[in-house]
């Protein structure tokens, strides 16, 4: 059983740990031991073998001198691994908690396996809950890792096909970064390896780097913190004026809460497209750096139907750019130097979001930058792997395949949609962060008449969702049924998926196809509604992309007779 011992942090920390003893050592001056420093405000998580020597550096940290107390967490097991673990543990849950901004960087988490850790691991779940007990904490672990915070913190460890990616990101900001040229760097991953994480991830690194060249910080004023520190501090000479940018107003609100928290970063900090041009134009300056996530959602003008053509128009018009060739794409090279794009081709789901084609055909032939590309394949979202993501895109794109199930993933297809429904509703209650989710395949008449139902199916109503922002984390959200536009990005525990007769199964062809009559988005039907192919490679892009949602499990129910017998082949059925 760990030990914490609650210890004033001055100038007499040193001599105070070294009085510290238990199970018959010294474990103030040479155990292996994770400390939190803080005050009532901030905090600092970290680790060593010779707390008291440690201490004293940070009493010489004019930034560490602000906390005031210390909480020593040691145990008679701990070795390196334990509270390297540990202590990577807390500052995730601790950054997400919420009753402290944490002073700590972000570079230098990651994961690794060791003797006997899921033992340590239940044993870390005891520390937390001592840890809320004495008011260091406010909230259960269920609560931080179904929460926002959590989801989209800066704080999450990177796995190695993430690190690489981090490294090389910067290598290219290193080399190319620093020339009136610039570099645009591309991250291709499909759902669910962890583009998002990466992106939020260096934002933190880069803003941390920044605030410690402000304040005169030296390298061993942060002796913790990992060698990736010096890289990214050669990397970014030049670079000052950095953004983050997310396309979707949903995903964007839920990162500004995020940021709002976290020590170093500001909401400030995170652009729609519109906002890159009107502070481009606003300063007269360039921005140095823009990171750009779900880059699959950039728009253009010449193909489909926007929601705001005004504004659309105004933006294009003010960088000097053809009002019919008008495209997101280009606003965010004109108003930049650099660029790190994250993108997903599959997760294109509207003719105006610009295609693999006319994306690369911009950047190739229309701006003469040093391009890098780089791809993230591990899937860390889906507990099911790649086996699950690879089994379903077989499933949709109708290619042979034999009938699997998933050890480590609740794979499910529906005969009853109450029945499924009721389920994911269950499953919140017990977990929560479980939601269902429709193909655009029913009107949204409850948009302008809140008491309509706008899905009825085998004589049970419901409601689309009522809100787009942030709806996941609305109470009445496990009652609404959600569309692409509020779960692109998002990670949920399970989804329980409507699929609409906006797709079907022809079964002479053995064909998926798409029926435009019962695809309601007329955004997303804007100038392919006549051309089949098209239409049904958006709408399996949608599908696809909801399937992906789920952490734990994905339920399904079918409308079309055909394509669900199709299903029934290859998915366990419940009736």
């Amino acid at each position: 059983m760990a030990v914490i011992d609650r210890i004033e942090f001055n100038a007499d920390i040193s001599q105070q740990l070294k009085e510290i003893k238990h199970y018959g050592k010294q474990v103030g001056e040479n155990w292996p031991v994770v400390y939190i420093l803080n005050n009532e405000d901030e905090a600092y998580v970290g680790e060593t073998h010779h707390a008291s020597v440690r201490m004293n550096q940070h009493w010489m940290n004019p930034q560490r001198r602000l906390l005031k107390e210390m909480m020593l967490i040691s145990g008679e097991d701990f070795n390196k691994s334990v509270i390297l673990d540990l202590e990577s543990f807390l500052i995730k849950h601790m950054g997400a908690d919420g009753k402290f901004k944490l002073q700590n960087g972000n570079n230098g988490l990651q994961d690794h396996d060791y003797y006997n850790r899921t033992k340590y691991e239940e044993s870390f779940r005891k520390i937390w809950n001592k840890l809320k007990n004495i008011g260091i904490a406010d909230h259960t672990i269920r609560e931080i890792e179904n929460s926002n915070l959590y989801k989209y913190s800066p704080y999450k460890s990177l796995g190695e096909e993430q690190l690489i990616a981090e490294r090389e990101i910067l290598t290219a900001l290193e080399t190319y970064g620093r020339n009136d040229r610039g570099v645009t760097v591309i991250v291709r991953g499909g759902a669910g390896t962890g583009k998002t994480i990466l992106a939020i991830y260096l934002m933190k690194l880069f803003a941390d780097i920044k605030r410690k060249i402000d304040v005169n910080m030296t390298y061993d004023d942060y002796h913790d913190e990992d060698a990736e520190t010096n890289i990214a501090s050669e990397s970014l000479i030049g670079i000052e004026r950095i953004g983050i940018v997310f396309p979707q107003a949903t995903l964007r609100s839920s990162v500004i809460d995020v940021f709002d928290s976290i020590s170093s970063l500001d909401k400030s900090m995170v652009y729609s497209t519109t906002g890159v041009v009107d502070e481009f134009i606003k300063s007269g300056q360039k921005f140095d750096l823009l990171i750009i996530d779900e880059a699959h959602r950039l728009k253009c003008r010449y193909k489909g139907h926007l929601s705001s053509y005004p504004k659309f128009d105004e933006c294009s018009k003010a960088i000097g750019m053809d009002r019919e060739e008008g495209n997101e794409l280009e606003w965010m090279l004109q108003c930049s130097r650099n660029q790190i794009i994250f993108r997903d081709e599959l997760q294109t789901v509207r003719p105006c979001d610009i295609d693999a084609e006319d994306f690369k055909k911009i950047l190739e032939t229309k701006y003469n930058k040093d391009i890098v590309e780089l791809t993230l394949e591990t899937q860390w979202r889906c507990e099911g792997g790649n086996s699950y993501i690879n089994y379903i895109k077989n499933l949709l794109g109708e290619r042979s395949l034999g009938r699997k199930s998933f050890q480590n993933y609740d794979f499910k297809l529906y005969r009853d949609v109450d029945r499924m429904v009721e389920s994911i509703k269950k499953k919140d209650a017990e977990i929560g962060l479980c939601r269902n989710a429709a193909g655009y395949a029913w009107k949204w008449l409850s948009k302008k008449d809140k008491n309509a139902y706008d899905i009825e199916i085998q004589g049970h109503k419901y409601r689309w969702n009522s809100t787009y922002e942030n709806w996941i984390a609305k109470e009445n959200s496990v009652n609404e049924i959600g569309c692409i536009h509020t779960l692109q990005g998002y990670d949920l525990n399970y989804v329980g998926l409507i699929i609409g007769e906006d797709i079907k199964y022809d079964e002479n062809t053995c064909k998926i196809y798409a029926d435009k009559n019962n695809y309601f988005d007329q955004q997303g039907k804007s100038g392919i509604a006549d051309n089949p192919e098209v239409l049904k490679e958006y709408l399996l892009n949608i599908y696809l992309t909801l399937m992906t949602r789920g952490i734990k499990g994905t339920y399904i129910y079918v409308c079309d007779d055909a394509l669900r017998k199709y299903f029934e082949k290859y998915i366990d059925v419940i009736e």
